[in-house]
């Protein structure tokens, strides 16, 4: 008579509990791999053969401490858990951090086990605001699972020398090589034709940089507050001022040539603030406009020819060169990108930089950044200050555009006004700022689209944040 499937099941199901009960019974009562060497002598039965109780080689001096029991068996992997580590992790037992002598970057965890926790909830809030919000998906998420991965205790992924995070960040982020490849990648996917058809725009972009050299003021202010203890210097002030600007590579740039000690949580804060652009940006413009204003129309842009197109970054380059070499690393990049785009003889490598080294770049970048949001580079009262700094230079940026986009109407024509809220895309987030701008328009007049008007002052913005960080290199680099 055949044996049923399942018979056969519950045979090969009794057989493997009974090797776990065997087993089991096993290691809570012999010395399974290892014993101390007061046992080991006798290791063999009378008949000669080796008992259940022997030595495996290479474990003959580990004693009672590796012995392989279910009890420690479980409680290891108990001590090996996130939750075990959160709760036991209090900072004051932690290693003293070894620290990288370029990047600043701690090696091991020093800060208490609920603070990695907060860490992570504040990772999966960025996650969620990229994928469920749509606020900024490509960097927010990358960001995000950075923040989470590097938090999780015990994976160590943002500990060196071979941490994958830490391999990310000292390849790229903590350096300029990064920053670079984004700012060709930037070039090549910008059109500066909406700039030279309508060159007054770069009013705009220059407004919208009194956000960085405000933030300078309020530096030197928040170090007379009493009780912060910030006491930042005239460098670390420059680079928490390019926050303004809203750039992310300017500010990792600037930061790496200034202050890399605050390398961490500059680019973690301008890369929050380019990314919640669209939640930031709304409410400002609406309080400094009038319906009336919003609902301008402006004139269509004239055609630009090619040769404008090609002969614009070559001109920049050159203008570069002769009156500010320190922000020619910057606009060097932006310009090739942007020449490489324009030119049409070398479209493979424009392609290439616009979209596969463009996509490469940003995932690595973003997860770079998002691994230095640890607890103790991001909760203590010198990085609360940079955030807070940072997020008044963008709001700055910000209202300092739609001013100046009102205060051109008072001398253009009826017919030629500027509708303010472009003003608010002067700052460097391309092309984010603009899309913004556009939006925000046609909540007014679904029929207003600002966009590539609104492209004039964003990528003034994008040169104007680069010659900033020049200067400020220049003078105390």
């Amino acid at each position: 008579m055949p044996v049923s499937k399942t018979e056969v099941n519950k045979k090969i199901a009794l057989i493997m509990i009974a090797i776990m009960a065997f087993a089991g019974v096993l290691s809570l009562t012999t010395r399974v791999f290892a014993q101390d060497n007061s046992v080991q002598a006798q290791v063999k039965a009378e008949d000669g053969h080796p008992s259940w109780d022997h030595v495996v080689k290479g474990t003959e001096n580990w004693g009672d401490s590796k012995d392989v029991r279910v009890g420690k068996f479980l409680n290891n992997i108990w001590k090996s858990t996130g939750i075990y580590k959160m709760i036991h992790t209090t900072g004051k037992e932690a290693p003293v951090a070894e620290v990288h002598e370029e990047t600043k970057a701690p090696f091991a965890s020093s800060a208490p086990g609920y603070q990695y926790l907060i860490m992570i909830a504040i990772g999966f809030l960025i996650v969620y605001l990229g994928a469920a919000k749509g606020f900024e998906p490509l960097l927010l998420i990358p960001i995000g699972f950075g923040t989470i991965l590097v938090n999780i205790l015990g994976a160590n992924m943002g500990q060196g020398p071979d941490g994958m995070l830490h391999i990310i960040y000292n390849a790229g982020v903590g350096n300029e090589f990064f920053p670079m490849l984004i700012f060709m990648g930037i070039g090549a996917m910008t059109d500066f034709g909406p700039l030279i058809a309508n060159p007054k725009m770069a009013l705009l972009g220059g407004a919208a940089q009194f956000g960085v050299f405000f933030t300078l003021f309020g530096v030197s202010l928040m170090n007379l507050i009493p009780g912060l203890n910030t006491d930042y210097n005239i460098m670390q002030a420059c680079a928490i001022a390019i926050i303004g600007g809203a750039d992310g590579p300017t500010s990792i740039y600037v930061s790496a040539k200034l202050a890399p000690e605050l390398m961490a949580v500059i680019a973690v804060a301008a890369y929050s603030y380019m990314a919640l652009v669209p939640m930031i940006q709304p409410p400002i413009m609406k309080a400094l406009t009038t319906k009336k204003e919003r609902l301008i129309h402006m004139d269509q842009l004239r055609p630009v020819s090619k040769t404008e197109r090609v002969l614009f970054p070559m001109m920049l380059l050159a203008l570069t060169i002769l009156l500010l070499p320190p922000a020619a690393p910057l606009i060097g990049m932006l310009a090739f990108g942007n020449f490489i785009k324009q030119v049409g003889c070398v479209d493979r490598l424009s392609k290439t930089a616009e979209n596969e080294l463009m996509n490469i770049v940003s995932i690595l970048l973003s997860l770079g950044v998002g691994s230095q949001m640890t607890p103790e580079k991001i909760i203590n009262g010198k990085s609360i200050g940079i955030i807070i700094l940072g997020l008044l230079a963008f709001c700055v940026a910000t209202a300092a555009g739609v001013l100046m986009a009102k205060l051109m109407n008072l001398f253009l024509p009826k017919n030629k006004k500027i509708n303010p809220l472009i003003g608010s895309a002067g700052v460097s987030a391309v092309p984010m700022a603009a899309r913004v701008s556009n939006k925000v328009g046609q909540e007014y007049d679904p029929s207003n689209f600002l966009l590539m008007n609104a492209m004039g002052p964003n990528v003034s913005g994008v040169i104007g944040t680069a010659i900033a960080a020049g200067v400020f290199i220049a003078t105390f680099g």
